[in-house]
């Protein structure tokens, strides 16, 4: 049995991100992935994913897939990545997000557990689902307070803000794991929460160090240009690319976190190198709010665009403001985002337009 790292949904996105430096630990590095047709549509090889790591096609939720892998490979550390994403998407395909979410990840630590592995670490990439609307601050009396989801009665009639008691719109607070209590308001947030709980309760019974990484909105060079649901940047690219306007919902002051792929595959690594055996929770950002109408303005100056409009639209489980707090990120890991919006998105568009995604 060979000893590896195992990246679970390791042909995707941020595996393939991560691959290369994963062979810094000096073994295999064994990627499982299902090749979701949403995500791989063309069923290739990720041109980012490494080509010495091993890809086995496979679903974790099958315990076949499991007993073949572990059949020939002992996992030293794994990356927990195998997930369906969406928050909107998973509104409607609740049972696919549990099924893959939830049962992917019971089946992968009763596999460890029949085989008998005990991983010198297992990391899984959480969201920033897991906090929902997160903790808000009252203007008028300073008093923090978890607004209820907004509804799709409030959205409709364009109440954006989630009211403070004091009945004045609130002030959003950064998502930090030691103070803000985890509230999903989407069934992917809470497949995600799960997959927390699950993974504490398995390693704390077996002494295997765990790492959970709360990541806000990941984007990058190859990201799938063709998966709405993996975020709006390469979406906002590819309008403005054709000299569309891009819409922009509600009133264009959702706010968010884009953190670049490399800043999170900085972040993982820092956590997979720790010779120690502690656990990690920690929100990976940047720490800078970013509204989705400046994403859109920045976009479209890139192209020479028409000027973004406001169109009022709205998704049904969407939070209004999602930021991280990096302080405990960086002083744990010495890990501090470098990748700015601007620069990145760059980056994005210059990739796009090469490979002709747009």
């Amino acid at each position: 049995m060979k000893d590896c790292v195992l990246v679970t949904g390791g042909a995707g996105f941020i595996g393939s991100a991560l691959s290369t430096d994963l062979f810094h630990f000096g073994m295999d590095v064994v990627a499982v992935d299902s090749f979701l047709e949403q995500v791989h549509p063309s069923r290739k090889r990720s041109e980012f994913l490494d080509p010495r790591v091993v890809l086995i096609k496979g679903d974790v939720r099958s315990p076949e897939t499991w007993t073949t892998l572990l059949a020939e490979y002992r996992p030293l550390t794994i990356i927990h990545l195998a997930a369906e994403t969406g928050t909107a998407q998973s509104l409607t395909e609740a049972t696919r997000h549990a099924s893959v979410n939830v049962v992917g990840t019971s089946e992968m630590l009763d596999a460890l557990t029949r085989a008998d592995v005990r991983p010198k670490r297992i990391l899984l990439a959480s969201s920033r689902a897991v906090y929902g609307e997160g903790k808000w601050q009252d203007p008028s009396t300073g008093a923090a307070f978890y607004p209820l989801p907004r509804t799709h009665e409030t959205l409709a009639a364009g109440l954006w803000e989630p009211e403070a008691p004091s009945g004045q719109p609130g002030h959003p607070l950064p998502h930090r794991a030691a103070e803000v209590f985890p509230k999903p308001t989407s069934i992917y947030g809470s497949t995600k929460l799960a997959q927390e709980h699950i993974l504490t309760s398995w390693c704390g019974a077996f002494g295997v160090p765990l790492s959970i990484l709360r990541l806000q909105n990941v984007y990058g060079e190859g990201q799938s240009p063709f998966n709405s649901y993996t975020g709006i940047i390469n979406v906002f690219h590819r309008m403005a690319r054709a000299g569309q306007s891009i819409p922009v919902y509600e009133d264009g002051l959702i706010g968010r976190d884009f953190v670049h792929v490399d800043d999170v595959v900085a972040a993982m690594m820092a956590c997979l190198k720790a010779n120690d055996s502690e656990d990690h929770l920690l929100d990976v950002g940047t720490g800078v709010k970013t509204t989705i109408l400046d994403a859109a303005m920045a976009i479209a100056e890139i192209y020479g665009a028409p000027a973004p409009h406001i169109c009022g639209k709205f998704r049904d489980g969407d939070v209004r403001s999602a930021v991280a707090d990096v302080t405990d990120l960086t002083a744990e890991t010495m890990v501090k985002p470098a990748i700015t919006f601007p620069d990145g998105s760059k980056r994005v568009g210059d990739w796009l337009v090469s490979r002709g995604h747009i």
